[in-house]
């Protein structure tokens, strides 16, 4: 028995899947969000309420943005976090991208080389982050389930996502490394 735990945990846990296997599950997930939330999957759209949730928090009036006045979005802002479907995934993301990094024994805290490295690593953070907010969305909600539904917006993010993935590389060759 205790053999088959170990078969187990290194074909599940410990080794990375296939592609095709990674593909599947994206697609299981994606339709199961749908279902159970009315919406496509999206990840970047709770973390702009989980800004404005923290701003609200200091005292601030995100509410009165042009941003969250829009249709939904007022919604999902009033609603709280416990409240919002795509925060709990998001939270659910993290932890379980935490918790797979733990189980095949990958997690190490590197040291940071240099503070090329931390600039580099800003300016990418914010650069996609400002990106994923100006496409509505990120990898997952403007190309995965923007494809899924064979909207326009989604392969024409592909193209520019390709774009950008090059330029990005680029430039991080030619000043950070």
């Amino acid at each position: 028995m205790d053999i088959k735990k170990n078969v187990f945990y290194k074909k599940f846990l410990k080794d990375p899947w296939t592609y095709t296997t990674g593909a599947v599950i994206l697609g299981l997930l994606n339709v199961a969000m749908l279902a159970s939330s009315g919406s496509a999957w999206g990840v970047t759209t709770p973390f702009s309420y989980w800004g404005a949730w923290i701003y609200k928090a200091l005292g601030g009036h995100p509410e009165s943005w042009f941003y969250f006045q829009q249709k939904g979005h007022a919604a999902g802002l009033a609603g709280g976090f416990l409240n919002n479907g795509h925060s709990i995934s998001n939270i659910g993301i993290i932890a379980g991208a935490f918790l797979a990094t733990l189980l095949a024994s990958q997690f190490k805290i590197k040291k940071i080389k240099s503070m090329k490295q931390v600039v580099a690593a800003i300016l990418g953070g914010l650069l996609m982050g400002y990106g994923a907010r100006i496409a509505f969305g990120c990898n997952i909600g403007a190309l995965f389930s923007g494809m899924a539904s064979m909207s326009l917006h989604g392969w024409v993010y592909m193209v520019f996502i390709f774009i950008g993935a090059w330029i990005g590389s680029k430039l991080l060759v030619k000043y950070f490394i």
